[in-house]
Parts: C-alpha cells; sequence; structure tokens
C-alpha cells in the first residue's frame, strides 16, 4: 500500500529538484562582469548580444544569462557608467551553456572600486538598468559622507526629505509625501514599525555602516509589493559573491557635539569572504554611542485679548540624550550548480536611547492684564498663574530583526525566485519617569507678575517682574504627581513567504517573457502600555529642595531645576511614601491598548518585452487584505473598559504598465502608470474609544486604505565620460487619504457627546511634481581639475487635498497634504584626486503642514531647513585612511508654528548646534 511521504521528506526532495544541475538542452549564455582590478562585480552593467538585440543587466553578484541563444557567431557587449564598453566575439556552440566573463576599466584604475566616483557610477549604472524610476545610493556613497543612520544616507537622494528627531534624521519623505506612504524592506523583507501609532519605519534604528546599498523604487510593477504611494525603500546588506576579492575594514572613530562638549565613540568592522568558488559569506558590526544636547521652547493656548495674541503655556525644556546603536548583518551565499544560488541573510538594529529633560512651565488662566504686539504681561491678582518644574528621565529601546532565506534557479529560459522571510520591531520601556512633577500656583494675594516677549518669533522670553524670590525658592515647589511607565511594549511582528516563476522566449528582435507569483504575508501588531501615576502620601510635603542639579540651557534660566539621577534614587528608596492615583492610573493604562491582524494574499501575472531599445512590462496584481482587529471602549466617568472586536476583508485589483525606451545610447525615456494602496495605521484602525466629560475620541475599524493612480514619465541622460542628466514628471491622484476630525453633538451608545473626535477617509489629493538631477565626474578636465565632481537634484512638488470642515459637511477647506514640502534641494560639492577627498554637501526643504487643527488658524507647521555638512578624508597609506566630518555646521534650528492674528505664532523650537566626527578606517 502507498504511503504519503511525511513532511520532513518532502522537503528535502523539494530542495533537491531546487539545487540539483538543470540540464540545459538549448544554448544558454552565461557570464560575469568585473571591474578590472579584479576587486568587485558591477551590479547594473548592461550585457547585449548585439547581433540578436537582446539585452540584459548583471544582478548583484555581476552574473547575467541569456537563454535559448542559437548557435553561432555574435558580440557580446558590456557598458557601465564612465568606463569605455567591451565587446568580445564569442561562438555559441549547438547545445550546452556557453560562459563568457567581461571585464571593464584598466587593471591600474580603482574609479570602479572605491570613493565619490566609484558610488557616483555605480549609482548612475543602476539607475539607467532600473525598469521604473529609481534612485539608488551605493555602499560608497554611503561611507562619504557624515551621516548617522540610512534616514540622513537617503537625504542625498532627488525627492528625499527627512524629517528629523532631536535633530537627527528619522522618517523618509519622498517627493514630498508622508512617510506613511512608503514602504520599506530589508533584503527583500518588508519591515514591520517598532512605534505604536506608525506604519512608517524610523530609519534612525539602522546603521549606514551595515548596508550595501539602498534602492528608492519610484514606481511598480505587478511583481513588487503594492503599499506604496512615495515609494518602496529598498536596504541591501552586503552579498559575499558582490566581490571577487576579500574584503575586511575596520573604523573607528569619535563624535563630539558642542552642547554636550564630549567625545563619544563608534566603531564598526565589515567583511565579505569566499571559503570556496561557490559558497561564500558576508556581514559587519557597527556600534555608535553619541551624547548631546538640545535646546527647546514650546507654546500652546494661542488666543487674543483686545486685539493682541498671546499663549496661555509656555515651557522651556533642556534635553540631554544619549543614544546607542548597534547593528549587525550577516549573509551567505551558495552557489550548489550553474543554474542555482541560495541565499540565507539576517539583520539586527538596536536603538537605545536615554533622554533627560529638565522643563520649567508657565500656565496662564486669565488674560494678560496687559498686552502689546510683542508681548504679554500676566498679574496672579488677575487669576492663577501655576509654574511647574519637571523631570523626564525615560530610556526606550527599539530592535528591528529579519531573516530571509531564498535563491534563484535560471535554465533553459525558466527562471523561480523563492524566499521565505521573518521580521520583527519592536519598542519597549519599562521604569521610565515622565515626567517627576513638582508645582506651585501664584494667586491673588502673591504679588507674582511674569512678561513675556514675542518680539522674535522664533524665541520667547520670559521676565518676572515682581515675585523673583518666591520663583526661584525650591522649597516652595511641592511635589505634584509621578507618571511611571511600567510598560510600553509594542510589537509588530510579519512572516511572508513568496515565489515568482519566468519563462523567456527568445524571439529575432529581443526577448518576450512572462511571469507569474504569489506572496503571503501574516502581520500581527499589538501595543500594550501600563502607566502608573503616583500622588505622594508621605509625612510633611515632599520638595525640590534636596533634588537640584546643575541646568545646561541657552534659551533661558530654568533654575532652580531637578537633578536628573536624583529624582529616581529618591523614589527607588521610598516607594511606601508614593500611592497610586487609581482614576488617572486607569485612564493612562488602558487608553491605547490594542491588537491587530494583517494578512494579505497576493497574486500577479505580467508579461515583459525586452530589446535592445525598448523594454515594456505590463500586468495586474490582486491584493486581498484580512484584518482581525481587537480595541476596547474605555469609559473613564464609569470606570469601565468594553472590549471589542472586529474582523473585515477587501480585494484591490492593482493594473500596471511600465516603458523604457533607449532611442540612442544613453538616452532613456521612462513612463509609468500603476494603481497602488496604503493601508491605515493600526493605532487608527484599532476600535478604541475613550470618553471622559462628554468628549470621546475614536478609532474607527471601518477606514479605507489609501488608494491612489500614479503616473510617472522622465527622461535621462547618461553622458560617456560619468555623468547624468534627468527630468520626470509624477501625478497621484490619491482617494481615502486619512485624516482626523472632530464632531459636534455626536450620539454615541444612546448618549450625544460635546465632540467626538475620529479618523476619517478624506475625500480626495492630487500631487504634481517635477524631478531634476545632474551628476558629473569631470575626469575630462586637465590636471588636477579633474579630480571635481557635482551632484545636484530638486523637486517641486505640489500636494493639495480636501477635507470636510467642522459642522458643514458641503464645504471643505483645501490643505496642503501634511509632511508634503513644497521644494526640495539638494547640491554636493566633491573633489577626489590621489589620496584627497573632500566634500561639501548641503540640503534643502520646504516648509510643511505638520498637524492638521480643526480649522486654519490651528494648522501646525514647520518652517523650511537647510543644513550643509562637511567631509574630509585622506589616505595615508593604500590601506589607511583618515576623515573628518562636520554635521549642521550652519546649527540649523527646528521651528514649528500656527499662523494666527496675522503672523506665525511659536509652537516648538529647538537647536542642537553642530556635531563634529574624526576618525580612521582600515582595510586589511
Amino acid at each position: 500500500m502507498f504511503r504519503k511521504p511525511s513532511l520532513r521528506t518532502r522537503l528535502l526532495l523539494g530542495a533537491a529538484l531546487l539545487t540539483a544541475p538543470v540540464a540545459a538542452h538549448a544554448n544558454d549564455v552565461t557570464g560575469n562582469v568585473s571591474e578590472a582590478s579584479g576587486t568587485r562585480n558591477l551590479q547594473g552593467a548592461r550585457v547585449t548580444i548585439v547581433e540578436l538585440r537582446r539585452t540584459t543587466e548583471a544582478d548583484a553578484s555581476g552574473s547575467f544569462r541569456f537563454g535559448d541563444v542559437p548557435a553561432g557567431a555574435y558580440t557580446l557587449r558590456a557598458e557601465f557608467a564612465g568606463v569605455p564598453a567591451s565587446e568580445v566575439k564569442i561562438v555559441v556552440p549547438e547545445s550546452g551553456v556557453f560562459r563568457q566573463d567581461l571585464v571593464l576599466g584598466t587593471a591600474g584604475s580603482q574609479i570602479l572600486v572605491v570613493g565619490q566616483r566609484a558610488n557616483l557610477l555605480g549609482a548612475l549604472s543602476r539607475q539607467r538598468a532600473a525598469d521604473g524610476v529609481e534612485s539608488v545610493l551605493t555602499r560608497d556613497a554611503v561611507g562619504q559622507f557624515p551621516d548617522q543612520n540610512v534616514a540622513e544616507s537617503l537625504r542625498r537622494l532627488p525627492g528625499i526629505n527627512i524629517l528629523n528627531d532631536q535633530g537627527e534624521g528619522r522618517f523618509v519623505s519622498v517627493r514630498g509625501l508622508d512617510p506613511e506612504l512608503n514602504g520599506t524592506s530589508v533584503n527583500g523583507t518588508r519591515l514591520p514599525a517598532p512605534e505604536s501609532d506608525v506604519r512608517s519605519v524610523a530609519l534612525d534604528v539602522i546603521s549606514s555602516d551595515t548596508i550595501e546599498s539602498i534602492e528608492v523604487k519610484k514606481s511598480l510593477t505587478p511583481d513588487m509589493d503594492a503599499d506604496t504611494i512615495g515609494a518602496s525603500i529598498e536596504i541591501n546588506t552586503v552579498s559575499a559573491f558582490a566581490r571577487k576579492k576579500d574584503l575586511l575594514t575596520a573604523s573607528i572613530e569619535g563624535s563630539y557635539n558642542n552642547l554636550r562638549e564630549t567625545v563619544t565613540p563608534k566603531a564598526s568592522f565589515d567583511f565579505s569572504t569566499r571559503i570556496t568558488d561557490n559558497f561564500g559569506i558576508a556581514g559587519g558590526v557597527s556600534y555608535y554611542q553619541r551624547k548631546f544636547a538640545t535646546n527647546n521652547e514650546e507654546m500652546d493656548g494661542w488666543d487674543e485679548d483686545g486685539g493682541n495674541a498671546f499663549a496661555d503655556t509656555v515651557e522651556y525644556r533642556d534635553y540631554d540624550v544619549e543614544r546607542q546603536r548597534i547593528s549587525s548583518s550577516l549573509s551567505l551565499d551558495w552557489k550548489p550548480s550553474d543554474t542555482t544560488t541560495l541565499y540565507a541573510r539576517g539583520l539586527y538594529s538596536r536603538f537605545d536611547d536615554q533622554e533627560y529633560r529638565r522643563r520649567l512651565t508657565f500656565e496662564m488662566d486669565e488674560a494678560p492684564s496687559t498686552g502689546t504686539a510683542t508681548g504679554a504681561t500676566f498679574d496672579s491678582k488677575d487669576g492663577e498663574i501655576a509654574v511647574t518644574r519637571d523631570l523626564k528621565d525615560r530610556f526606550e529601546r527599539q530592535e528591528i530583526k529579519s531573516i530571509t532565506l531564498g535563491g534563484e534557479t535560471k535554465a533553459n529560459g525558466w527562471k523561480l525566485n523563492y524566499s521565505g522571510s521573518w521580521a520583527r520591531s519592536s519598542e519597549r520601556e519599562n521604569g521610565s519617569i515622565d515626567p517627576a512633577a513638582f508645582e506651585r500656583k501664584f494667586d491673588d494675594g502673591d504679588n507674582f507678575v511674569v512678561a513675556f516677549d514675542y518680539a522674535d518669533p522664533m524665541k520667547t522670553r520670559y521676565n518676572i517682574v515682581a515675585g523673583q524670590a518666591a520663583f526661584v525658592d525650591p522649597a516652595g515647589y511641592e511635589f505634584d504627581k509621578l507618571e511611571r511607565t511600567t510598560l510600553s511594549d509594542s510589537v509588530d511582528t510579519e512572516w511572508a513567504a513568496k515565489a515568482d516563476l519566468a519563462k523567456i522566449f527568445a524571439t529575432g528582435a529581443g526577448e518576450f517573457t512572462v511571469q507569474g507569483g504569489a506572496k503571503f504575508r501574516w502581520r500581527t501588531k499589538r501595543y500594550d502600555a501600563n502607566i502608573d501615576v503616583y500622588e505622594y502620601d508621605g509625612p510633611g510635603d515632599l520638595t525640590m529642595r534636596d533634588l537640584l542639579g546643575p541646568q545646561d540651557y541657552d534659551l533661558a534660566n530654568i533654575e532652580p531645576a531637578l537633578s536628573k539621577t536624583a529624582f529616581r534614587n529618591y523614589y527607588d528608596a521610598n516607594r511606601k511614601l508614593f500611592a497610586l492615583d487609581d482614576g488617572d492610573t486607569f485612564e493612562s493604562s488602558n487608553d491605547s491598548d490594542y491588537k491587530v491582524k494583517e494578512d494579505v494574499s497576493a497574486g500577479y501575472l505580467l508579461a515583459r518585452w525586452d530589446s535592445a531599445k525598448v523594454r515594456v512590462i505590463g500586468g495586474v496584481r490582486m491584493e486581498r487584505t484580512r484584518n482581525d482587529i481587537h480595541g476596547q471602549v474605555l469609559d473613564l466617568d464609569a470606570k469601565t473598559v468594553t472590549p471589542i472586536r472586529v474582523a473585515r476583508s477587501y480585494t484591490d485589483w492593482l493594473p500596471s504598465l511600465t516603458t523604457r525606451f533607449e532611442p540612442t545610447n544613453g538616452l532613456v525615456l521612462r513612463a509609468a502608470g500603476y494603481r497602488s494602496l496604503v493601508r491605515p495605521k493600526f493605532s487608527k484602525l484599532a476600535p478604541r474609544v475613550v470618553i471622559e466629560d462628554d468628549e470621546g475620541e475614536f478609532g474607527n475599524p471601518n477606514l479605507q486604505p489609501y488608494k491612489a493612480w500614479n503616473f510617472d514619465a522622465s527622461a535621462e541622460y547618461y553622458f560617456g565620460k560619468g555623468g547624468g542628466l534627468s527630468l520626470g514628471y509624477f501625478h497621484k491622484d490619491i482617494k481615502n487619504y486619512i485624516v482626523d476630525r472632530v464632531y459636534q453633538d455626536y450620539a454615541y451608545n444612546g448618549r450625544t457627546l460635546d465632540q467626538a473626535m475620529i479618523p476619517y477617509n478624506g475625500p480626495s489629493a492630487r500631487i504634481n511634481g517635477v524631478e531634476f538631477s545632474y551628476s558629473q565626474v569631470y575626469s575630462f578636465l586637465p590636471g588636477a581639475l579633474s579630480g571635481l565632481l557635482t551632484q545636484i537634484n530638486y523637486t517641486f512638488t505640489d500636494a493639495k487635498g480636501t477635507v470636510l470642515k467642522d459642522g458643514d459637511i458641503g464645504d471643505p477647506r483645501v490643505i496642503p497634504l501634511p509632511s508634503s514640502a513644497r521644494n526640495t534641494f539638494n547640491v554636493v560639492l566633491g573633489y577626489e584626486k590621489g589620496p584627497v577627498s573632500f566634500r561639501v554637501a548641503g540640503t534643502y526643504r520646504d516648509k510643511y503642514l505638520d498637524e492638521l487643527g480643526d480649522d486654519a488658524a490651528e494648522d501646525r507647521y514647520v518652517t523650511d531647513h537647510f543644513q550643509l555638512d562637511i567631509s574630509a578624508k585622506y589616505w595615508i597609506t593604500k590601506n589607511i585612511q583618515v576623515f573628518g566630518d562636520l554635521i549642521n555646521l550652519t546649527n540649523e534650528p527646528y521651528y514649528a508654528y500656527r499662523n494666527f492674528a496675522g503672523r506665525s505664532r511659536l509652537l516648538q523650537y529647538e537647536d542642537y548646534s553642530f556635531t563634529g566626527k574624526f576618525g580612521a578606517k582600515i582595510k586589511f
């Protein structure tokens, strides 16, 4: 009787079939493209069988393959930016596999191996070879800039804008669009987001030292995940097959922040080696500790009195931050046969953020006693003035982990790609103090007067007109409350499996390919918070008097200030003196918990035509989404929690058509039309309801995904001497984009709430834009001038949407889309000659809408930003390089404001000063 083989037996048989050599009865022409020094394979090199007008591009290992080539004599031609093309005469036999390797450049030249020019030429070649509109940042480029993480590396590319956190790049905006509209992958694995309330991945978690390249794909084909409207950001770690020679490099450096006046370390090493001709290992480890400070000021509650504007809340914040970043990657590559390549790739990144914040806050109950166009004076006899001095002592850890297993088999015109992956991102706090607050209230009879000067729109000064002695007396500030984050735990996990099968048909004029595939993604995101709020329940009063520390703050005098560590020490030694506030703890621990499962099943079919001049890719992708959503109704008045569960599913059909036309050598014309989507944020989707004092805040499990029709067109010209010029246009028509709306007199569950804030799908948004870029290596200039190079790019984005006005459904207002910068500009002036390398990089982005208010006067904007960075390197020997960097040389601040009462009004101001880096890199 026949017995069904066990699962283990079936898996072993499948693996044997995939890795076994495939008999090549038809003629296959294969080979490898490398540079003449024998160091590196050339990904993106363009390879053509001239007589057959068949063209392909070398993959990440420099390999290429043509299937079904008739026997005969041909010319094999290879091209790569910045070097002359190479041609070889070949004679293909009647059957079997014919191999011909190709070499570009000259043996003594390093132009394709290291430095600024290697980066520029490699990026140009890969962009030229791409199917759609794409920008590429290679390994060499990352090392040429003084960037501290992947986000900062990306800002050098056309149309890229970085949203900073504490002066350091964090989220990536493409073409001026919200970072939520991007998808991010590592080694083909979609990365989940560590933070609880976003889908976008904070790329400051990943060190720039562990990557091989970053590809920003701005147009999509059917074989790509469709969950992006901005771009698909694809990060690739190092592969052992990308190099022909072993690599081992190490670097060590110091980082100096001008506000902290301290030096912190950074070190990394990476390697690549082939154990045998068919098996290799590559990887690296990076460690970076950075200590820096931030001067911050924030204001809120802007109003008018007697025609003069004033703010009822003013905060002065002194931040001291220490960040540690550990990143590592490991890749295993194996070629068990001429037709099959297998790989395993892993990434681990950990980001620790220790933040101390001392804050002085003024809160005024009543309008000012006197006001002018440039200031306001508040007197305690007119109403209470609360002065709070508090401390934040928060430690947060973010981690990103991913493992990808996969392979590729090519033979007889067939191509099979297959992979499985696991990725996990998390953000965790346990034990953070945020905040420990001490307060003093001045009211009638205290003779306390404070004046604020608004003359400088970015900085507000204060002056204590009366009551100075009481204001600075630490014994007068009594303990108000302690909020302790016992647990804040966000975990986002995704498993995925996919397979793609293609059949290539050779013709007399090119190649026709039919390809199909499927992908399955299983994602779960959850967030759990336990926030304990304490009151002091000990003998007497707890004041600031014995808990003081020095301040180091440039915007104002905030003394007396709490010590960064004294309060935690006191609390740990005297916990029995603190009593839990049940009401505030109940609210803080239950208002944001959720769990969402998201399963996506996708399939696609495409057809592809390739010739020496024309490439056309057309097809359709289907993605079916299933959600299992868990939230809860939190009634703070009744002190009840009611679980809610919602299940739903929907299907999207997503067609696309991409064309690439190269009428003459070096001139590339592209056009792409495609449909894509971005699913709602889990935190918005979760059916959470918080009701307090007849006001409600809601999640919305009925939110639909953003859906967009996208069109891209570009003209690119690649100069033979190592340059490129491109001009592109893009258009996006978005439906269902998501904004928060406040409803008045909202009926819910048998009661009428005074107001309710609910995320909803906006009617429509349209985006139009233009991209321009120019890159040039001036190797054709005489003498020392031949070391010059430039990179310039500019993007204009007009992104507008409509939102419904509160209480008037029929009267929408037009807004710029959140995080949408109208103009972005990058310029790099570089020099590289002999042992010297120097680079000046300027980055500019326009202002953007940061948060949408109930009306235009409450919208929050972030002002424009220009940052100047300088990097210099010098090769002492052929293996030792020293370098120095200056970051944010212009001390560019962060400034957020609202337009109110005829001028911009301060909401947040931060400055960071500059950071200097210096160190050495050694190649073994």
